[in-house]
């Protein structure tokens, strides 16, 4: 079983920036490419930006320049960087392990940006 743990969500204005953080337990982390996911109120939940277990990164088209995904194996722990955040970047963050076969997801942490 393993369980994924977001935090640094939060309010900020128009133009500011946070940082997103999701630990996992268990023993899949260093083995699975990670993402983090968004979904604002009425929309579909969307893919943010992923990373795979050597580091190579894909980033959606509304958010690339301005956020940056990385990990850190060795604390299990995958991180999101928000900059320049616009209010369109609202949304509940999720972070999600890839492509395993159990579908881990995140409970997801709030990210408000106000204009």
């Amino acid at each position: 079983q393993v369980q994924l743990v977001e935090s640094g969500g939060g309010l900020v204005q128009f133009g500011g920036s946070l940082r997103l953080s999701c630990t996992a337990s268990g023993r899949v982390f260093s083995f699975y490419g990670m993402g983090w996911y968004r979904q604002a109120p009425g929309k579909q939940r969307e893919s943010v930006a992923t990373i795979t277990t050597v580091g190579n990164t894909y980033y959606a088209n509304s958010v690339k320049g301005r956020f940056t995904i990385s990990r850190d194996n060795t604390k299990n722990t995958v991180y999101l960087q928000l900059n320049n955040l616009k209010p369109e970047d609202t949304a509940v963050y999720y972070c999600h392990v890839e492509n395993h076969p159990s579908d881990y997801w995140g409970q997801g942490t709030q990210v408000t940006v106000s204009s």
